[in-house]
């Protein structure tokens, strides 16, 4: 059981404190959060950006819209909490706005909140004893959930571009060695291709199991070159996702490739970071990297399959059962240039 599935939270105070461990960020001021929780457990949270105060009224209602579907595959739903970041004049009525739209649908908020700063209100309560207008002053890191979280080992990142810091491609010296270690590699395996098919077959599968059974050492510049090379056979990207359980150690590793990988390479690291965030329960992260890899290649189908059911708010357990299996004896997709 992720840390989320066994997040209760009590208070506005808890709901205002673990929105940037849900989403792995700070949400920045123009966000609205809508968090799903059975029987008081959270089971799924989603941000989205919130128009500019002028937009057209439609606009609102058809983010709210768009979330609708993502919101049907939780069922069921027991609560519904809304939370928009900003000013009141921009926030309370998209907030509003977004509840009419979940209420013609038959589903019941329970809670709306307003953050600004570091104050929140209730756009549901009008007892000034509990809610005062100015709003309540929170202090996320004097919280129980704060502490819990932390000891889960969950890390609430700046903003969303802290998120994609962690797997931004290498600079300078050392961009220069991994470039130096890939042209090697791809000539390395050139030479396989021209003189053993059979050894071709043999060497993804060895590279992945030995750079996976201990995933916190850290790859020689040749070791990593050589594995992304070899990610480049769907069957081998496909055993490396099946190898990286859902933890830490495995997110960590994968980032590390994923900011090695040569630019036309990163596509296979990209994706299994993305695939092993969502397994850990860290769909900002894994949106990021499926994002990153589609970036690089627009056609990168697992990738973009990935990121279609992320925005469709399906479990990775449902992704993974209806996901077009690969074809074992799939073949090298391209070979990758030396540049």
């Amino acid at each position: 059981m992720s840390f989320t599935e066994k997040l209760t939270l009590r208070s506005p105070a808890d709901v205002v404190t673990a929105v940037p461990y849900l989403l792995g960020f700070h949400p920045t001021d123009a966000s609205i959060v809508v968090i799903v929780s059975r029987h008081g457990r959270v089971v799924f949270a989603a941000r989205t950006d919130l128009p500019a105060p002028d937009a057209p009224a439609h606009q609102i209602r058809d983010l709210a819209g768009r979330l609708i579907p993502v919101l049907h595959q939780q069922q069921p739903i027991t609560e519904l909490l809304l939370v928009g970041y900003g000013t009141a004049e921009h926030v309370d009525p998209a907030l509003h706005a977004v509840r009419d739209t979940f209420t013609a649908e038959g589903m019941t908020v329970q809670e709306i909140l307003r953050v600004t700063g570091t104050r929140f209100v209730s756009l549901l309560c009008d007892n000034r004893a509990c809610c005062p207008p100015e709003g309540t002053p929170f202090d996320p890191t004097a919280s129980l959930v704060a502490v819990q979280a932390t000891a889960a080992g969950l890390v609430a990142f700046p903003d969303r571009a802290a998120v994609a810091a962690r797997f931004a491609p290498l600079t300078g010296a050392a961009r220069d060695r991994m470039q130096q270690a890939t042209d090697t590699a791809v000539a390395r395996l050139e030479a396989l291709l021209a003189d053993d098919t059979a050894a071709v077959d043999e060497a993804g599968p060895q590279a992945v199991r030995a750079a996976l059974r201990h995933p916190d050492r850290a790859l020689t510049d040749d070791e990593a070159a050589w594995l992304t090379v070899l990610l480049v056979r769907l069957s081998v990207r496909d055993l490396a996702a099946d190898l990286s359980p859902p933890t830490d150690q495995y997110v960590t590793f994968w980032t590390d490739i994923t900011r090695r990988a040569h630019e036309t390479l990163v596509p296979a690291p990209a994706t299994l970071l993305a695939i092993t965030a969502w397994r850990c329960g860290d769909g900002a992260l894994a949106a990021m990297a499926a994002e990153r890899a589609l970036q690089v290649d627009p056609g990168y189908r697992l990738a973009d399959l990935l990121l279609q059911a992320l925005h469709a708010g399906l479990p990775p357990s449902m992704f993974e059962q209806t996901a077009t299996p690969t074809d074992p004896d799939a073949g090298w997709s391209s070979c990758p240039r030396r540049t």
